[in-house]
């Protein structure tokens, strides 16, 4: 159940029953109760006694502290205060609470419809989704493939109505065509802050959940499909992709699949095209390596069919052919 966590060293000095004492309440609801040495963006160091022990932050739901007593008569008993916010920003993208509770499609489609957006290229469309409020969207790669004139297509809340606004300044910051992902940002010089989604944990879902796609299958636009996860791990093409039942049609392609908590637990990318409900999507951990490791996949401009810069091979010298 632990074996994500990293053991960092053996024989730490025991806790002191007079030290404050935190416990780590993980999303798998284990939860982990020692002595915080450090808190970094990305993961906690805690000391339990006999071992530390390194904790992913996207693992953990919230911190508790016990509170110790006031006095010696115990008149202030141990209270518990969570000390975790609701919605921590990771980096370009935000991770969701997994605390939240689980709402109604209807409801969440209304909250989260300003973030997805249809990309549009001379060549065809897709869809992507917006990850923060500076522009910054993910689609696919196929969407993107040999394009550089790049528009996103955005419907703002405005005065309880949708407004359509084309943005036509796209730039391509990192794709990786081996895992279909590409990040791009809007940098029209009008553009206000945009509505954004929260990236979930795929890890986490269970066969049988409910999730649901928007996107523009066929160019309809914030069209909803609605369905379950088949499995967590269908090996397509060397890689593994979250199968579902919601329906996914050519436009879908670089969409989000959410959770009933609305947050992001995949990326639309393909369908079995001679059947019915076997849509798939790239787990949303994927998404997340591929952003916390965007410079390794930093778009070349000199080069815009080769995401790599390559650096040219050392000439062999060649000796000159002595005469006899």
């Amino acid at each position: 159940m632990l074996n994500w966590l990293l053991v960092c060293g053996l024989g730490v000095g025991l806790l002191s029953s007079a030290s404050q004492a935190e416990t780590l309440q993980l999303r798998d609801k284990a939860s982990i109760t020692g002595k915080i040495l450090a808190e970094k963006r990305d993961q906690v160091v805690i000391d339990i006694g006999y071992t530390v022990l390194i904790v992913p932050r996207n693992q953990i739901s919230r911190v508790l502290q016990d509170v110790p007593p006031e006095s010696p008569s115990g008149k202030s008993a141990k209270s518990k205060m969570p000390v975790a916010p609701a919605d921590v920003a990771d980096g370009i993208f935000h991770q969701g609470d997994a605390t939240l509770p689980e709402r109604s499609v209807r409801e969440l489609v209304n909250q989260l419809g300003e973030a997805v957006v249809q990309v549009r290229t001379p060549g065809g469309l897709g869809s992507g989704f917006i990850i923060n409020d500076e522009g910054f969207l993910i689609t696919n790669f196929h969407v993107i493939e040999n394009e550089t004139q790049i528009s996103v297509e955005v419907y703002h809340q405005k005065d309880g109505q949708l407004e359509r606004k084309s943005y036509k300044q796209v730039r391509i910051f990192a794709i990786n065509k081996f895992t279909d992902l590409a990040l791009l940002k809007v940098e029209d010089r009008d553009a206000p802050k945009f509505a954004r989604t929260a990236l979930g944990n795929s890890d986490s879902l269970a066969v049988g959940e409910r999730v649901f796609a928007i996107g523009s299958p066929l160019g309809l636009e914030r069209t909803v499909t609605e369905g379950i996860v088949s499995t967590k791990t269908r090996p397509m093409q060397g890689e593994l992709y979250l199968q579902t039942t919601a329906q996914i049609n050519p436009g879908n392609s670089g969409g989000p699949l959410f959770n009933l908590r609305g947050e992001v637990v995949g990326v639309t990318n393909m369908k079995i095209t001679f059947g019915e409900g076997l849509g798939f999507a790239i787990p949303v951990e994927a998404v997340k390596y591929f952003l916390n490791h965007r410079d390794a996949f930093a778009y070349d401009n000199d080069n815009p069919s080769n995401p790599y810069r390559y650096l040219e091979p050392p000439h062999r010298t060649v000796k000159p052919i002595e005469s006899r």
